[in-house]
């Protein structure tokens, strides 16, 4: 491990400690007054992480279990008002009583949350200071302590309650697990910090991460990945797309290096305030299971899932339901001695018994035609919820280039691609981990934010915003707190960058646009106008020119400054395809295979590439099958596959 530059850990264990409710036992102050602000969850805990249908059915709704018990939650007397200023001082007698309470009654961690203590947060670094004076590391351990104002920056005391709460449940698991990694890969001679991937989309050394920022951090490298791609590339907005065996998820990276964050995003069943880079996960992959919908009479996919273990039925492992993979297999796209790398042989037999016994009889249909109406089902799934997702936030699909990658994307893109009259699909390089290869280009990153309530321009009055020191400093604030958080990491000062990101609208409109300000001082109304310009620039490109509403007035929500440093990244050369005229006819095909497609009667003799064999600037029209041992690329009829450098690969339809 002493050659190794750097080492970058992306983790499930957050996750993992969520779903199986495994946590220490967890204290929590607040505010006095403010005791039953969690337990209430602002009355939507039944439906937060629910689907749509489970979010509306209120008789049966059933609130998660608790990640804090309501009799470990005690208030102190204190308070500060939305300004910061204070109303009553802190009464620290009262405070190391409801300590000592906590503690007796088996506390393990600690949480502090006190209102508006992101604008004032005096009182929860005090209250830190008096646990470990009451209890100093020599005479009971160190009992971590985590303060609300530095998990979230912004407003709103449940969702920052609840971030602090999901931070402190992982805390000890994260600590204890990443620890023993860093202390095995110094036993392995690897002397260097090892930085472990943020959901912000970027990363940092173990000392500067918190439990909360670790959840997704896989999916989100893919996204890091794509927009490198795109930039170096210049392929224009681009989203992404990652189908494995569980899951497909969907992010878009838009031109011009706007990121879309979730601010409020869910975690599990509970809502948190961090920036997380937007990420939507559907119920759709290889493994999702195929039944019988007795509604709608016809075929349903997912969200459940076979899994890994026992997997779908053609794994022979035990498996007894129908899933896509099974599918695929029948229609001819899979092959059954050679499926990763031939190390998992399939059987087809397996497959057909349990579709028949599924889906047959109830269709009254062959197993080929209901393989394909659960091919047909799964890829619509899909291309429904990138649908929604695109068009949600002002984009139409046809102005995207897809990219599909994991073990499954390369497999079904043509099918999702069409259903949304897309045109371009790029399987990028390395398809099948091209998340890891998106941690190896992240940077190290922070993201520090406030809320707040700054008017820009007060339709009432006409007045344009003048308190420029109020911005400089809150700006020069958030860059400081980023600055040291590099610093810590022994990061050169020379070496740090900052960018200034502000949540606006338009009066009270409950969308917010992200704007990307160049300039992080204001020094008179020019320097207001250009940020207004820019703001109206930015949502004119979102939501259509014309749209922008200056008379409402206009306001700054949030002021985000991401602080990092760049890394070496790996370099992708030019991966477009070439142009029509200098392509070249493939080698021979090394087999054929019979194959079914939606949409087309009967069964078409689909030729067989191997994809090493495929070198940079061949076209192979559709239908066709190029194989490697990793994915399986899937050329529908109409799609012509083109190999462009670095394994590279394009779909193209109706050139």
């Amino acid at each position: 491990m002493s050659g190794v530059d750097s080492v970058r850990y992306a983790t499930t264990l957050g996750t993992n400690a969520l779903i199986e409710h495994k946590g220490p036992r967890m204290g929590m102050l607040v505010t006095a007054g403010y005791e039953a602000t969690v337990p209430l969850s602002r009355a939507r805990g039944y439906g937060e992480g629910l689907d749509n249908l489970g979010q509306q059915d209120m008789p049966n709704a059933q609130r998660p279990d608790p990640l804090i018990l309501p009799h470990m939650i005690r208030g102190v007397r204190e308070r500060v008002d939305f300004e910061g200023r204070l109303v009553m001082p802190l009464d620290e007698n009262d405070v190391r009583l409801q300590i000592r309470e906590l503690v007796d009654r088996g506390a393990q961690i600690i949480v502090v949350a006190l209102v508006n203590s992101v604008v004032s947060p005096a009182h929860e670094q005090r209250i830190e200071e008096i646990i470990l004076e009451e209890y100093p590391s020599h005479l009971l351990g160190a009992i971590p302590v985590i303060l609300s104002h530095q998990v979230a920056g912004r407003k709103g005391e449940y969702v920052r309650a609840t971030s602090a709460i999901v931070d402190g449940y992982l805390h000890s698991t994260m600590y204890h697990a990443l620890s023993a990694l860093e202390q095995n890969l110094r036993s392995h001679s690897y002397e260097k910090p090892m930085l472990v991937i943020h959901n912000s989309g970027g990363m940092a050394q173990l000392n500067s991460t918190d439990a909360l920022q670790t959840i997704h951090s896989g999916p989100v490298s893919g996204i890091g990945a794509s927009e490198h791609l795109a930039l170096q590339a210049m392929l224009g907005n681009v989203v992404a797309t990652d189908m494995g065996g569980t899951s497909y998820d969907i992010g878009i990276v838009v031109e011009g290096g706007i990121k879309h964050y979730d601010f409020n995003p869910v975690i599990d069943r509970w809502l948190v305030s961090v920036p997380m880079v937007h990420l939507v996960t559907l119920g759709a992959g290889g493994g999702s299971i195929a039944s019988y919908d007795r509604m709608y009479k016809t075929v349903q996919c997912g969200p459940e899932s076979a899994g890994s273990d026992p997997g779908p039925a053609c794994y022979d492992r035990g498996g007894m339901r129908a899933t896509v993979t099974d599918a695929d297999l029948l229609l001819g796209y899979l092959d059954p001695e050679n499926y990763a790398g031939g190390s998992i042989p399939l059987n087809p037999r397996r497959s057909k018994s349990v579709i028949e016994d599924t889906l047959c009889d109830e269709l009254d249909c062959s197993v080929i035609d209901a393989a394909l109406l659960i091919r047909e089902k799964v890829d619509d799934n899909m291309a429904n919820g990138l649908f929604t997702e695109l068009r949600a936030r002002g984009y139409d699909p046809e102005d995207f280039t897809m990219l599909a990658y994991g073990g499954n994307g390369p497999l079904h893109c043509c099918g999702i691609a069409k259903n949304l009259n897309i045109d371009r699909i790029l399987a990028p390089p390395f398809s099948s981990v091209f998340s890891a290869v998106g941690a190896g280009n992240m940077h190290q990153l922070h993201i520090h934010e406030q809320s707040l309530y700054m008017v820009l321009y007060d339709s009432n009055s006409r007045h344009i915003f003048d308190d420029y020191e109020r911005f400089n400093a809150i700006v020069a604030e958030l860059r400081e707190r980023g600055k040291r958080d590099l610093l810590r990491q022994g990061v050169a000062p020379e070496d740090i960058r900052h960018s200034l990101e502000l949540d606006m609208r338009y009066g009270n409109q409950l969308v917010q646009t992200t704007a990307v300000i160049p300039q992080h001082e204001v020094h008179g109304p020019a320097d207001v106008l250009a940020i207004i310009s820019q703001f109206s620039n930015d949502y004119g490109k979102r939501f259509g020119e014309g749209s922008q509403a200056p008379e409402a007035g206009i306001r700054i929500n949030t002021i985000r400054v991401a602080s990092y440093v760049h890394h070496q990244t790996v370099q992708f050369e030019d991966i477009k395809p070439l142009p029509k005229g200098e392509r070249q006819a493939p080698p021979a095909p090394s087999s054929r295979r019979n194959c079914y497609f939606v949409g087309h009667q009967g069964s078409r003799d689909t030729p067989v590439w191997n994809r090493a064999d495929v070198k940079p600037g061949v076209e192979i029209p559709g239908p066709a099958i190029i194989a490697s041992e990793v994915t399986t690329f899937l050329v529908d009829p109409g799609w012509t596959f083109v190999a462009a450098k670095q394994g590279a690969s394009w779909f193209l339809r109706n050139e």
